[in-house]
Protein backbone atom coordinates (compact mmCIF):
# COMPACT_ATOMS: atom_id res chain seq x y z
CA UNK A 1 0.00 0.00 0.00
CA UNK A 2 1.67 3.13 -1.19
CA UNK A 3 1.43 6.18 1.41
CA UNK A 4 -0.82 8.15 -1.31
CA UNK A 5 -3.50 5.11 -1.35
CA UNK A 6 -6.44 6.43 0.98
CA UNK A 7 -7.77 4.40 3.57
CA UNK A 8 -10.49 5.21 6.08
CA UNK A 9 -8.74 5.84 9.21
CA UNK A 10 -9.73 3.55 12.17
CA UNK A 11 -8.83 3.67 16.31
CA UNK A 12 -6.77 6.29 18.02
CA UNK A 13 -5.46 9.10 15.73
CA UNK A 14 -2.00 9.28 14.51
CA UNK A 15 0.10 11.73 16.89
CA UNK A 16 -2.16 10.64 19.97
CA UNK A 17 -0.50 10.23 22.85
CA UNK A 18 -0.82 6.42 23.84
CA UNK A 19 -3.97 5.56 26.56
CA UNK A 20 -2.15 3.82 29.65
CA UNK A 21 -3.96 0.96 30.83
CA UNK A 22 -3.27 -1.41 34.05
CA UNK A 23 -4.24 -5.09 32.93
CA UNK A 24 -3.21 -7.89 34.28
CA UNK A 25 -0.68 -10.19 32.52
CA UNK A 26 -0.65 -13.97 31.64
CA UNK A 27 2.55 -13.66 34.37
CA UNK A 28 0.37 -13.14 37.13
CA UNK A 29 1.73 -9.49 37.06
CA UNK A 30 -0.36 -6.03 35.98
CA UNK A 31 1.63 -4.07 33.64
CA UNK A 32 0.99 -0.47 32.44
CA UNK A 33 3.09 2.13 30.29
CA UNK A 34 5.13 2.78 33.00
CA UNK A 35 6.32 -0.64 32.74
CA UNK A 36 7.82 0.21 29.65
CA UNK A 37 9.14 3.98 30.19
CA UNK A 38 12.34 2.91 29.16
CA UNK A 39 11.95 1.31 25.83
CA UNK A 40 12.22 3.38 22.65
CA UNK A 41 9.19 1.87 21.10
CA UNK A 42 6.29 0.13 22.27
CA UNK A 43 4.05 -1.92 20.35
CA UNK A 44 0.49 -2.70 21.41
CA UNK A 45 -1.49 -5.90 19.48
CA UNK A 46 -4.81 -6.52 20.26
CA UNK A 47 -4.77 -10.08 20.28
CA UNK A 48 -6.91 -12.98 21.00
CA UNK A 49 -6.66 -17.22 21.44
CA UNK A 50 -9.32 -18.62 18.96
CA UNK A 51 -8.96 -15.96 15.86
CA UNK A 52 -7.62 -17.63 12.57
CA UNK A 53 -5.60 -14.65 11.37
CA UNK A 54 -3.81 -14.34 15.23
CA UNK A 55 -2.90 -18.19 14.81
CA UNK A 56 -1.26 -17.39 11.75
CA UNK A 57 0.49 -14.28 13.17
CA UNK A 58 1.71 -15.66 16.30
CA UNK A 59 5.13 -17.03 15.39
CA UNK A 60 5.81 -13.63 13.21
CA UNK A 61 4.87 -11.58 16.58
CA UNK A 62 7.18 -13.52 18.82
CA UNK A 63 9.73 -13.26 16.01
CA UNK A 64 8.90 -9.69 15.85
CA UNK A 65 9.78 -9.49 19.79
CA UNK A 66 13.20 -11.43 19.88
CA UNK A 67 14.00 -9.01 16.74
CA UNK A 68 13.52 -6.36 18.31
CA UNK A 69 14.15 -6.57 22.01
CA UNK A 70 17.33 -6.09 21.97
CA UNK A 71 17.03 -2.55 20.06
CA UNK A 72 14.79 -0.77 23.01
CA UNK A 73 11.35 -2.38 21.89
CA UNK A 74 8.81 -3.84 23.84
CA UNK A 75 5.24 -5.74 22.16
CA UNK A 76 2.33 -5.97 24.55
CA UNK A 77 -0.71 -7.89 23.46
CA UNK A 78 -3.91 -7.29 24.87
CA UNK A 79 -7.00 -9.77 24.81
CA UNK A 80 -10.19 -7.86 24.95
CA UNK A 81 -12.56 -10.30 23.60
CA UNK A 82 -15.75 -11.27 25.52
CA UNK A 83 -14.54 -14.91 27.21
CA UNK A 84 -18.08 -16.13 27.89
CA UNK A 85 -19.60 -16.17 24.35
CA UNK A 86 -15.62 -16.86 23.41
CA UNK A 87 -14.42 -19.21 26.32
CA UNK A 88 -11.30 -19.64 24.18
CA UNK A 89 -10.36 -16.55 25.07
CA UNK A 90 -10.48 -16.67 28.95
CA UNK A 91 -7.65 -15.55 31.15
CA UNK A 92 -6.86 -19.46 31.85
CA UNK A 93 -7.02 -20.13 28.36
CA UNK A 94 -4.52 -17.41 27.49
CA UNK A 95 -1.84 -18.80 30.06
CA UNK A 96 -2.40 -22.00 28.32
CA UNK A 97 -1.51 -20.32 25.48
CA UNK A 98 1.39 -18.25 25.93
CA UNK A 99 2.91 -21.27 27.06
CA UNK A 100 2.54 -23.41 24.26
CA UNK A 101 3.53 -20.83 21.47
CA UNK A 102 6.08 -19.33 23.69
CA UNK A 103 5.23 -15.72 24.22
CA UNK A 104 8.02 -13.58 24.81
CA UNK A 105 6.13 -10.84 25.37
CA UNK A 106 3.42 -9.84 27.89
CA UNK A 107 0.28 -11.34 27.02
CA UNK A 108 -2.77 -9.16 28.66
CA UNK A 109 -6.22 -9.34 29.47
CA UNK A 110 -9.17 -6.42 28.99
CA UNK A 111 -11.80 -8.09 30.82
CA UNK A 112 -13.93 -5.03 30.87
CA UNK A 113 -12.73 -4.21 27.15
CA UNK A 114 -12.09 -0.73 28.22
CA UNK A 115 -8.94 -0.48 26.30
CA UNK A 116 -9.97 -1.91 23.82
CA UNK A 117 -12.32 1.06 22.93
CA UNK A 118 -10.14 3.78 23.86
CA UNK A 119 -7.79 2.88 21.27
CA UNK A 120 -10.64 1.80 18.77
CA UNK A 121 -9.42 -1.44 18.12
CA UNK A 122 -11.44 -3.05 15.48
CA UNK A 123 -9.83 -6.81 14.59
CA UNK A 124 -6.91 -9.44 15.74
CA UNK A 125 -4.67 -8.33 15.00
CA UNK A 126 -4.70 -4.69 15.39
CA UNK A 127 -1.28 -2.54 15.59
CA UNK A 128 -0.84 0.51 17.23
CA UNK A 129 3.26 1.66 17.03
CA UNK A 130 4.29 4.27 19.95
CA UNK A 131 7.75 6.41 19.87
CA UNK A 132 9.50 6.82 23.09
CA UNK A 133 7.29 9.88 23.83
CA UNK A 134 4.35 6.90 23.02
CA UNK A 135 2.82 9.14 20.42
CA UNK A 136 1.38 6.73 17.93
CA UNK A 137 3.71 6.85 14.76
CA UNK A 138 2.00 3.92 12.91
CA UNK A 139 -1.41 1.69 13.12
CA UNK A 140 -3.10 -0.98 11.31
CA UNK A 141 -1.55 -4.43 10.04
CA UNK A 142 1.71 -6.56 10.53
CA UNK A 143 1.87 -7.02 6.93
CA UNK A 144 0.15 -7.57 3.72
CA UNK A 145 -0.61 -11.35 4.15
CA UNK A 146 -1.98 -13.86 6.73
CA UNK A 147 0.24 -16.50 5.00
CA UNK A 148 3.60 -15.80 6.23
CA UNK A 149 5.13 -16.81 2.60
CA UNK A 150 2.98 -14.91 0.64
CA UNK A 151 3.59 -11.18 2.78
CA UNK A 152 5.85 -8.43 0.39
CA UNK A 153 4.80 -5.66 2.97
CA UNK A 154 6.05 -5.76 6.26
CA UNK A 155 4.69 -2.68 7.02
CA UNK A 156 5.22 -3.03 11.22
CA UNK A 157 9.14 -3.70 10.88
CA UNK A 158 9.52 -0.61 8.51
CA UNK A 159 7.90 1.69 11.08
CA UNK A 160 9.46 0.11 13.70
CA UNK A 161 12.98 0.26 11.96
CA UNK A 162 12.03 4.41 10.92
CA UNK A 163 11.22 4.75 14.31
CA UNK A 164 14.38 3.66 15.48
CA UNK A 165 16.44 5.23 13.41
CA UNK A 166 14.83 8.19 14.27
CA UNK A 167 12.25 9.41 11.23
CA UNK A 168 8.30 9.00 11.07
CA UNK A 169 7.07 5.92 9.33
CA UNK A 170 6.91 6.45 5.16
CA UNK A 171 3.66 4.32 5.73
CA UNK A 172 1.91 5.32 9.05
CA UNK A 173 -1.63 3.62 8.64
CA UNK A 174 -2.69 0.40 6.93
CA UNK A 175 -5.90 -1.73 6.92
CA UNK A 176 -5.62 -3.91 9.82
CA UNK A 177 -7.40 -7.04 9.04
CA UNK A 178 -8.80 -10.05 10.88
CA UNK A 179 -11.12 -11.07 13.21
CA UNK A 180 -13.63 -8.55 14.82
CA UNK A 181 -13.56 -7.58 18.26
CA UNK A 182 -15.99 -9.92 20.04
CA UNK A 183 -17.89 -7.26 21.88
CA UNK A 184 -20.03 -8.42 25.20
CA UNK A 185 -23.63 -7.50 24.99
Amino acid sequence: MSSSTTIDSVGLALGSPAIDFHLKSVDGRSYGLKEFADRKALVVVFSCNHCPYVRDYEDRIVALQRDYAGKGVTLVAINSNDDHNYPEDSYEKMIQRSKDKGFNFPYLRDETQEVARKYGAICTPHIFLFDQQRTLQYKGRIDDNRNVAEAKTHDLRNALDSILAGRKPSVQETRPFGCSIKWKN
